[in-house]
């Protein structure tokens, strides 16, 4: 979320990371040590669209989720290189059209990941507006993702009404809020035939695991980038072995 001022300035705005939980019963993908991919083989290249959460705000560059991403699946044998990130703190869908339509990218992508949509909560942004423009992303992943839907990765936005910053908040109307947004995620996505990673239970896990928290209290650590990593990591593999 931009700037948000309570009280005093304060310059959070959503999305970071953390929960490699072990009472979490999946089954984990070992996620290798933070490293910059090697160069991806051709029509593997991958790109992560997004927010804060995409960005990384409050985690190292290495540790951000769509770099362990893309480290996994070179431990694995694919090569996606250094992934190409278009997200920033506060990020609407909006934001993000307007930036992905000024970026002049290649239609060759061979993996698109799409993280987006708890500003627009946040900001009491509309859920129809955030309809629209989510589709409207959906369709441009598709023309960059060599105009294949199945290329196209979208995850679910966290909960931040767990999150220490949320006190003093209608945390209950927060999460419903979140619960809406995410199905319209999962309802559009479907639809455009592109398979969708649900992480909105990792972000309950901050009540009890502070350590999956960003210094902040709103972001999240890369633990969870890991986590978000881990979970995703199946279905992108599954996509670029197609």
């Amino acid at each position: 979320m931009r700037v948000l001022v309570r009280g005093v300035f304060l310059w959070i705005s959503f999305f970071m990371a953390a929960a490699c939980s072990s009472s979490d019963s999946e089954e984990a993908v070992v996620m290798p040590a933070p490293q910059v991919p090697s160069a991806p083989t051709p029509s593997n290249a991958y790109l992560a669209l997004g927010d804060s959460y995409t960005i990384g705000q409050g985690v190292a560059e290495k540790e951000r989720w769509p770099v362990y991403l893309a480290n996994a699946l070179e431990q694995g044998g694919i090569k996606v290189g250094e992934p190409r990130i278009i997200a920033r703190t506060g990020w609407t869908t909006a934001d993000l059209l307007y930036a992905v339509k000024s970026a002049n990218l290649t239609k060759n992508y061979g993996l698109i990941s799409l993280m987006i949509g708890v500003n627009n909560q946040f900001q009491g942004r509309s859920l129809e507006e955030f309809r629209g423009q989510f589709r409207e992303l959906l369709t441009i992943s598709k023309e960059l993702a060599q105009r294949n839907a199945r290329n196209v990765l979208v995850l679910t936005i966290p909960d931040w009404g767990a999150t220490p910053f949320a006190t003093g908040s209608d945390r209950a109307k927060i999460s419903e809020q979140i619960q809406k947004f995410n199905e319209v995620i999962k309802t559009e996505a479907q639809a455009a035939g592109s398979t969708v990673i649900d992480v909105y239970d990792l972000s309950l896990l901050v009540k009890d695991a502070p350590n999956l928290l960003a210094p902040d209290g709103l972001h999240y650590s890369g633990l969870m980038h890991q986590r978000w990593a881990e979970r995703a990591y199946p279905e992108a593999r599954k996509i670029l072995q197609d």
